[in-house]
């Protein structure tokens, strides 16, 4: 098996940003719909420069008022991947049980399951983490409407999806996750992050031991409303 940005074996030597970055030439629309979790990872170590050109791309995304206020974690030492594994596998053991109830006879999501599972056993393995966050904390123990944290949240979200495509095109395995952040004072304390900026997704990176897409989805018109819910014209 070759790696697409690559043309070279899976767990093949170690590749470094001269053998891969050539792959960021990769057509927008390939990288696009050929990205998906690829929660199955090699122990191989991603070289450093890979991981920053992930983020010099991300922090191309835009952010709320052009603020630019990311902040990105790169985490490598087995004793921090530990501790996170730790917090993932707490909140794991609550949602995988009752997705294994939800998911009785249905292949996919059992599948789906399954890599969770894996990813969850196999956490402290991930050669690199990348832990996005936000400066400018929201203020704790008060309610906010959902456009106020669908704004403040807004301002992550973009630069996270910038690196999933980067990681995609270079040929690296890639999943967005929350659940080690599930405490976020945990959190805090094994980041070592001050109060004023907030933990919010995690990029777990590696070279595949599958392969990327492509991926299945829902017709366009199933999920396409015009003007009002319900109105579905493009729907077949």
């Amino acid at each position: 098996m070759t790696d697409r940005a690559t043309d070279r074996p899976t767990g093949s030597p170690a590749r470094s940003l001269a053998d891969v970055e050539g792959g960021l030439d990769m057509p927008l629309q390939e990288a696009m719909v050929t990205q998906r979790a690829v929660r199955r990872l090699l122990p191989d170590p991603v070289d450093d420069a890979i991981v920053l050109r992930c983020i010099e791309l991300a922090l191309k995304g835009p952010t709320g008022s052009n603020g630019q206020n990311w902040e990105f974690v790169v985490i490598k030492d087995r004793q921090v991947k530990e501790r996170l594994a730790t917090r993932n596998s707490q909140i794991w053991a609550l949602y995988g049980g009752l997705g294994r109830l939800l998911a009785r006879g249905d292949e996919g999501a059992q599948r789906i399951l399954q890599a969770v599972q894996w990813q969850a056993d196999n956490f402290a393995d991930i050669p690199t983490l990348v832990v996005g966050c936000l400066r400018g904390n929201r203020l704790p123990l008060v309610p906010l409407p959902p456009v106020a944290v669908s704004s403040y949240y807004g301002s992550i979200y973009p630069s996270m999806q910038n690196l999933l495509l980067a990681a995609r095109a270079m040929g690296l395995g890639a999943t967005l996750i929350t659940m080690p952040l599930w405490s976020t004072a945990l959190a805090r304390s094994i980041l070592g992050l001050p109060f004023t900026v907030q933990p919010c997704c995690v990029a777990a990176l590696g070279w595949p031991r599958g392969r990327y897409g492509p991926t299945t989805r829902k017709p366009v018109g199933q999920v396409v409303h015009l003007d009002r819910y319900g109105n579905q014209p493009w729907r077949s």
